[in-house]
């Protein structure tokens, strides 16, 4: 019997929605699958995005053999530019997501170092000890990819990002030929997408969208603002196909938009004749009812055009009653609220607002139920490990997984860290590794830690304080009032007699000072306010001597 022992590390995606990034290890030799991004949570203030933290990588970055983008999805290729800065290995990836990480790249200064390698689905790439078969998926996005990766302990089937749609937007549905013939060869392990393990039935097809946006272009009576991914090419070519019908002219507004369509077309993935695309300064010169107008912004960011829309702060135009704006998308897990704050906000600027709740202007790019069964069946692994979702996810996938004579010990759920062995003898749970958040904000990377997020936390929910002090360098007696500066804490008439009463408990703790001054006098100041208003400002002491 083969023996032979594959290590599987999962560094993102698992127990979230997000960052994906694995790592599949043959006897110290590495292959990645996708190094993407996540979202920050709305209580991770001042964090622009997260990435895994990928030091298992780090202290093996000469054993990395390759790398293997699935698709060009901010969620899988959001964080490669960062690997690069630390890890030389080739990039294998299609010719649209390709398209797609030169883009990127090149707007992160990491182009010149990367080593890009184009591949086809149907083709077969040998990534050291990994044989490596690409087959096509569908998504949300052309070009997508799944990964037969044929390893000396067997083969192992990794779907990426997937459905089963019959009808795709690019005609070109997902590899059922190639799935079987896996089986056919016996497959050790299936790891596969789990994002809507909890959504029963089949997820429609995109051409769903068509018949949405054809109402959408035949009612509009003014301008059309359509939000979605930069990356959402697909979108892209049904919203240039509706304009072409009902004679509106369209345009792209964004760096990341506008480069990503100019790189699609380019590449033959997106048919626009050049008479149908305007400049956003032509746009406004047209006529309403002949204008639609495509940007990013479709999670509500802030600081995306939509975004800055809402609140009236884009520079180049204004949302004006009339207006229809549509967002393509689902809110990732997390950024409800800035979704439904920006939509709010449209509302109040007199736009006519459609998204997915009340119009089926977006469909999914992942399976439901009965698709995650259809790949189980046509794959019939040995073992199954969902992956992409967090833990409720996960969990229902791997009830399914039972559910279709799976045996429960050959299946399992692991978070980010937890490093999987696997040989036809079984699948054990090896070590865990580093697998948690790392934050990006600005240009620091890593610089802010959980403790700095904490304070971060108790900033914005309790406010600062400084407390000053003049004291007699001899003596150290207190020559003038204590002076009580804060910022977001309260502003109301008590203020000022908490305050007062603040400065008396200052005078105290100087008076009986034993060790450290002004550590006294913070505990002082916390535990005084603390009990009568149960809140914990930050609080800053400094003395002067005269």
């Amino acid at each position: 019997m083969n023996k032979k022992t594959i290590r599987i590390v999962p560094l993102g995606g698992l127990g979230e929605v997000g960052k994906n990034m694995m790592v599949y290890e043959y006897e110290g030799e590495i292959l990645i699958v996708d190094a993407g991004l996540m979202f920050p949570d709305s209580d991770m203030l001042g964090v622009d995005y997260i990435i895994p933290d990928f030091d298992y990588v780090l202290s093996r970055r000469d054993q990395v053999r390759g790398i293997v983008i699935t698709h060009g999805h901010e969620d899988h290729i959001g964080a490669l530019h960062h690997v690069l800065a630390e890890v030389q290995a080739p990039i294998y990836a299609t010719p649209l997501t390709r398209g797609l990480l030169e883009v990127k790249l090149a707007r992160n200064g990491a182009l010149a170092k990367a080593d890009l390698h184009t591949v086809q689905a149907g083709e077969t790439a040998q990534i050291g000890p990994f044989q490596v078969e690409f087959f096509h998926v569908c998504h949300s996005i052309p070009d997508s990819i799944g990964l037969g990766i044929q390893t000396p302990a067997g083969l192992v089937v990794h779907t990426g990002d997937y459905k089963f749609d019959h009808t795709p937007v690019d005609n070109w549905p997902t590899d059922f030929a190639k799935l079987a013939e896996f089986s056919q060869r016996g497959v050790l392990a299936l790891l596969a997408d789990s994002t809507n393990a909890e959504r029963a039935g089949w997820t429609p097809s995109e051409r769903v969208v068509d018949a949405a946006l054809d109402q959408v272009f035949r009612e509009a009576q003014g301008r059309i603002i359509l939000a979605s991914f930069a990356s959402l090419v697909s979108r892209m070519q049904q919203v240039a196909n509706a304009a072409q019908r009902y004679g509106r002219k369209m345009c792209f507004v964004g760096t990341s938009m506008v480069d990503n369509a100019k790189m699609a077309r380019k590449l033959g993935y997106l048919d626009i004749p050049d008479n149908l695309l305007v400049t956003i300064d032509q746009a406004l010169n047209l006529p309403e009812k002949q204008v639609v107008i495509m940007c990013t912004g479709s999670q509500g960011e802030p600081s995306s055009i939509l975004g800055r829309l809402s609140t009236g702060r884009y520079r180049q135009f204004d949302i004006q009653s009339g207006d229809t704006v549509v967002l393509s998308s689902h809110p990732i897990p997390g950024n409800e609220e800035n979704v439904y704050r920006t939509i709010n906000r449209l509302f109040q600027r007199g736009a006519n607002v459609l998204y997915e709740g009340i119009a089926a202007v977006h469909v999914s790019g992942h399976a439901s139920q009965e698709e995650m069964k259809l790949m189980i069946n046509l794959v019939r692994p040995k073992f199954f490990v969902p992956i992409h979702g967090e833990l409720r996810q996960l969990k229902q996938h791997a009830l399914l997984g039972t559910q279709l004579g799976i045996p429960t010990e050959n299946i399992r759920v692991v978070e980010n860290g937890q490093v999987i062995e696997l040989s036809e003898a079984g699948l054990r749970l090896a070590e865990r590794v580093p697998g948690g958040y790392v934050f990006v904000d600005g240009s620091g990377v890593g610089d802010v830690t959980p403790a700095l997020m904490r304070e971060r936390e108790s900033l914005a929910n309790d406010g600062v304080m400084f407390v000053h002090l003049v004291l007699d360098a001899r003596s150290g007696r207190l020559l003038d009032a204590p002076e009580i500066v804060t910022r977001g804490f309260m502003l109301n008439a008590d203020l000022e007699d908490l305050l007062e009463q603040a400065r008396q408990r200052v005078e105290q703790a100087v008076d009986s000072a034993n060790g450290s001054l002004e550590k006294d006098v913070e505990k002082a100041v916390r535990t005084f306010f603390y009990n009568e208003l149960q809140r914990a400002p930050m609080i800053f002491v400094s003395a002067s001597r005269v």
